[in-house]
């Protein structure tokens, strides 16, 4: 197992990402955010998964240990592969996977290109125990909050009164992300209304 690569990034783009490593490039398949953090670096480190199937042999690298967490759980869950995955890294971040998953948003998933309503169901049933349990995978990753069962009824109840107010689940979401999910819901609430008022 290839736990990390470190090295010099020869070349980044279109979800492909190669460090050359004693003189070795390694490819690296990759989501938007990963290529998007290390832009404009000369060294870089990555996270690394090996994928070995019948038809081919594939590392994948991410900047955090998080995105690679998450990245190792949607290829987990039945129907989902490697580049499902990469898609719905590129469309949020850890936390925002985890907050999605944690509040049974499987709506959010559906957004994505290539994610169907019954995949979006599966990753939210299959996962959200696991998220719940994970104690590195945050619903707001910078500071290092766990996703627990409390907090995340603690949240959904957030959600629901914003979304009654006529935001959208995709403002609601992104305005609860940011906030530290073991507050009172009272507070989750106040905090993310003050935060969509300055976008109105």
């Amino acid at each position: 197992m290839i736990y990390s690569v470190r090295g010099k990034l020869i070349y980044s783009q279109n979800e492909t990402v190669v460090v050359e490593c004693a003189g070795v490039g390694y490819e690296c398949r990759t989501s938007f955010s990963t290529i998007q953090a290390v832009a404009g670096m000369e060294e870089v480190m990555l996270y690394t998964h090996l994928s070995v199937r019948e038809d081919a042999v594939e590392l994948f690298g991410f900047a955090t240990k998080e995105e690679l967490k998450s990245f190792r759980m949607l290829i987990g869950v039945s129907g989902v592969g490697p580049k499902a995955a990469i898609s719905i890294l590129s469309s949020c971040t850890p936390s925002q996977f985890a907050l999605a998953v944690a509040t049974g948003d499987s709506a959010s998933f559906t957004k994505i290109k290539g994610i169907g309503a019954k995949t979006a169901q599966r990753i939210v049933l299959e996962l959200k125990d696991k998220v719940a349990k994970e104690n590195t995978i945050s619903v707001r990753g910078d500071a290092g909050f766990a996703v627990s069962p409390a907090a995340a009824d603690n949240v959904k109840e957030a959600l629901t009164a914003l979304v009654v107010l006529g935001y959208s689940d995709s403002e609601a979401s992104s305005a609860v992300s940011k906030l530290d999910p073991t507050l009172p819901t009272e507070e989750l609430i106040k905090k993310a209304l003050m935060s969509l008022a300055r976008f109105r």
